[in-house]
């Protein structure tokens, strides 16, 4: 399914209108709000046409951008990250002292954070 959330952050940060969105890609200001609130779905040409403005893959526009990493051992799971959570990681491990903490004890690292912010 067709991620409007995503459009509608990308079309912010290219400081662009929906109508102007919308005449890039020769469809109205309404149809645009439509697909950005995930009330009505683009066709295949729209969401081409998305990928060249944005320059972005149709995997991140259908929200299908994950990272799957499958082990062969049976007694491990599969895990699967979006973009965003790894990249959330990739901060945490600029703090080495939380990261530690976090991957150590989940918990206490989670209490800790509470307990600072409020």
């Amino acid at each position: 399914m067709f991620n409007g959330e995503r459009l509608r952050k990308l079309r912010i940060e290219k400081g662009l209108t929906q109508q102007e969105l919308g005449d890039l890609i020769n469809v109205t200001k309404a149809d645009i709000s439509m697909i950005e609130n995930n009330k009505r779905s683009p066709k295949i040409s729209s969401i081409i046409e998305f990928m060249m403005i944005f320059n972005v893959s149709s995997d991140y526009l259908l929200g299908a951008d994950s990272i799957i990493k499958e082990y062969k051992n049976a007694e491990v799971a599969t895990t699967i990250m979006t973009k965003e959570e790894i990249k959330f990681i990739e901060e945490l491990k600029k703090n080495k002292l939380v990261y530690d903490i976090l991957l150590e004890d989940p918990l206490r690292g989670v209490t800790l954070i509470n307990k600072k912010i409020g």
